[in-house]
C-alpha cells in the first residue's frame, strides 16, 4: 500500500460494509454474484487484495433497510468480526419516510458511528447526494441538508473517514445513474470504489468514465421517459409503501461472513468457485 494509507499493513484485515441499496451495490447488475449486484464495495474490497493480499471482505448491506435494522441486524455481526475497516451510510431511507424526525434520527445515527469508532477501526461515512429526481422530491432536501451536516460534524468529532458524496460533480451526468434515478449506474458505481480508494489512501486505477455530451431530448422523448419512470419505478414503490413491504424483505446479505478476496479474478472467482461446489 502507499505511504499515506489510512489501513493497517499488517494484523487482522476485515473490510466489512454496513447499509441499505446504497452499499449493496443496486444498480450495478450482475448475475454471477450474490443478489445479481456488484457495486462500490465489492470494487474497494477488491482493490484493497491487490495492493495489499490477504484481505478479508463481509458485506451485511441489504437494500430498503432503514437506520435502525442496520443497527438491529447489522451491528453486533459487524462488531464481531473485529474489522479493520468499516464503512457505512444508513438513514436515506428514512429521510424518504413520511414522519420521519430527523433530530432523532441523526441521534441514532451518531450512536452507531460511536460504537463503530470504539472499536479501533477506521470508519469510513458518507454524506447523500442532492438527486434531481422530481420536484415532489424538492421538499426532501431540507432533510438532506440536515443529514448531511450532521454525518460531516459526526465524522469530524469520532475521527471517522469522509466521502462528501453531496460534492461529487461527477454524480450530476445523468449517466451515473440506474434507470430508477435513485441508484447509481454501473459506471456510477465504479467511479464511487475510486473515491472511497483515494481518500483511504490506496491505490488502484479506476478512471472516471469520459463521455460525449447528452443529445438535447425533445419535449415528446422527455414525456415518454417521465411515463416510463412513474410506471416502472414510482406507482410500484408507493404500492409497496401501501402494502407494508420493501424489496429488500426476501434477501439475505450479500457476503455475511469474511471471505478472503482472490487477489486474481476478484469476488466473481470465489462465487464461481461457490457455484460449482454447489453443483458437485
Amino acid at each position: 500500500m502507499c505511504a499515506d494509507s489510512l489501513l493497517p499493513s499488517s494484523g487482522r484485515r476485515v473490510f466489512v460494509a454496513l447499509g441499505d441499496s446504497f452499499t449493496e451495490g443496486v444498480g450495478d447488475r450482475d448475475e454471477r454474484l450474490p443478489n445479481e449486484v456488484r457495486g462500490w464495495a465489492d470494487r474497494v474490497a477488491e482493490k484493497l487484495a491487490k495492493a495489499e493480499p490477504g484481505w478479508e471482505y463481509a458485506n451485511l448491506a441489504i437494500r430498503s433497510k432503514r437506520l435502525r435494522h442496520v443497527v438491529s441486524e447489522q451491528l453486533e455481526q459487524a462488531l464481531a468480526m473485529k474489522p479493520a475497516l468499516i464503512t457505512l451510510y444508513a438513514g436515506g431511507n428514512d429521510i424518504l419516510d413520511i414522519g420521519t424526525d430527523m433530530a432523532v434520527l441523526m441521534d441514532d445515527y451518531e450512536k452507531l458511528v460511536a460504537r463503530l469508532a470504539g472499536s479501533g477501526a477506521t470508519v469510513v461515512l458518507f454524506t447523500g447526494f442532492d438527486v434531481k429526481v422530481s420536484a415532489v422530491l424538492e421538499l426532501l432536501k431540507k432533510r438532506n441538508t440536515i443529514y448531511n451536516q450532521r454525518v460531516r460534524d459526526i465524522a469530524a468529532k469520532y475521527g471517522a473517514v469522509l466521502v462528501d458524496y453531496w460534492c461529487l460533480d461527477a454524480f450530476h451526468d445523468q449517466r451515473m445513474w440506474d434507470s430508477d434515478r435513485l441508484h447509481m449506474s454501473k459506471a456510477g458505481h465504479k467511479y464511487l470504489a475510486g473515491q472511497v480508494l483515494d481518500q483511504l489512501g490506496v491505490p488502484h486505477k479506476i478512471q472516471p468514465k469520459e463521455w460525449e455530451p447528452q443529445p438535447r431530448l425533445s419535449l415528446r422523448e422527455w414525456e415518454q421517459r417521465q411515463r416510463r419512470w412513474v410506471n416502472d419505478w414510482v406507482l410500484p414503490l408507493f404500492g409497496r409503501k401501501i402494502r407494508g413491504i420493501t424489496l429488500g424483505d426476501s434477501l439475505n446479505p450479500r457476503w455475511p461472513d469474511p471471505v478472503k478476496v482472490p487477489r486474481k479474478g476478484g469476488l466473481r472467482k470465489l462465487a464461481e468457485k461457490r457455484e460449482k461446489a454447489k453443483k458437485a
